[in-house]
């Protein structure tokens, strides 16, 4: 294709000119003659008050569309059962909450784009201003002229003398990211105090987890470790993982003379002691244990406890001693426990007390 092909709007020397200026003949340096552009057309709201008016409002009414949308979307996270199904043609039967979400949110963020693009294309100024290529560096000439540029491109949008939009368009643009905010509460149930408690209370029996039977003082022999559960948990309830990962206990049995901590032997029943198995560091499940020195060992990071004496951290990354379980013995003599654990168990969060 010769340049006698190219129609002379798209020839390459015509971008350079501005509006109307006179077109430059083709010479050695540039063989490409420049027709210029072609004289700015006005649009019909350029001329006529009321139809910019009527764009105005067209604006605005996307705008406040918008907003409503943004309203429309909260309240049907908040009405809407999660449960609930609609049928739907012709998709089917689906989610009434997710269809109420999807389409509220899309018609909130395409208003906005709508709007703004309609504002655009009447009200802003479409005059195309041609501008000569300059070096990156931005001499203080150029700052000047960005800044110049910068408050006439405001002037030329019109926001500061259609109010109407301005307005509306900043409604828009503060309702939508609550769309967001409101999500953030299905990321799942509040924990409230849950972290807090666990199973255990004053009387629960101390079941071994392994034979599913209540344990005496008899069947915890000195040196051994036994895994014990409260009185009451199912392998088949629904919510077996969550509280055993909370209430899941070490049973150790020690010699009194053994055992440095006075609170600790206070709590125990006649040299038999119960930690939480939950590690402090990331809650793996502790399960190595030392006879001869009483040290307890969590196999994912090698955090070490010393039993005998408060089961404070002698080695590895965990924060904090393993919380301790106050136990006694019933008038059937049976271990029980004697109240929860007095501080959160596993590893330490924002509000641990």
């Amino acid at each position: 294709m010769s340049s006698q092909d190219i129609p002379e709007e798209n020839l390459p020397a015509a971008q350079d000119r501005p509006h109307g200026a006179a077109a430059r003949p083709a010479d050695e340096t540039n063989p490409f003659a420049d027709p210029g552009l072609p004289p700015h057309e006005p649009r019909v709201q350029d001329v006529d008050e009321r139809a910019a008016k009527r764009s105005e409002r067209t604006v605005a009414l996307l705008f406040t569309l918008s907003m409503l949308a943004t309203i429309g979307f909260i309240a049907s996270f908040v009405a809407i059962d999660v449960d609930k199904s609609v049928y739907i043609f012709p998709l089917g039967h689906i989610s009434a909450l997710n269809f109420a979400l999807g389409m509220t949110l899309g018609v909130a963020l395409f208003a906005i784009g709508a709007g703004a693009v309609h504002w655009a294309r009447t009200l802003m100024s479409d005059e195309e201003v041609a501008d000569e290529r300059h070096p990156i560096e931005a001499s203080p000439e150029v700052r000047a002229k960005v800044h110049a540029d910068f408050k006439q491109g405001a002037k030329e949008s019109v926001i500061g003398r259609r109010k109407l939009i301005r307005n509306t368009m900043l409604g828009a643009l503060t309702l939508v990211p609550l769309s967001g905010v409101v999500l953030l509460r299905d990321l799942g149930p509040l924990p409230g105090t849950k972290l807090r408690h666990t199973l255990w209370s004053k009387g629960k029996l101390l079941v071994n987890m392994n034979t599913n039977e209540p344990l005496r003082p008899s069947d915890v022999a000195v040196g051994s470790l036994t895994f014990a559960m409260p009185e009451g948990l199912e392998e088949h309830d629904e919510d077996f993982q969550n509280e055993i990962a909370k209430a899941a206990l070490m049973i150790i049995r020690l010699e009194p003379d053994s055992i440095k901590d006075k609170r600790e032997l206070e709590w125990s029943h006649e040299g038999i002691v119960a930690y939480s198995k939950i590690c402090t560091h990331v809650g793996c499940p502790i399960s190595l244990y030392e006879q001869q020195t009483h040290h307890a060992l969590c196999p994912c990071h090698q955090s070490t406890f010393d039993l005998a004496d408060g089961a404070r951290v002698i080695f590895g990354p965990a924060g904090h001693a393993l919380p301790q379980l106050r136990i006694g013995v019933n008038d059937e003599g049976y271990l029980e426990a004697l109240g929860d654990f007095e501080e959160p168990v596993g590893p330490a969060f924002w509000e641990r007390g």
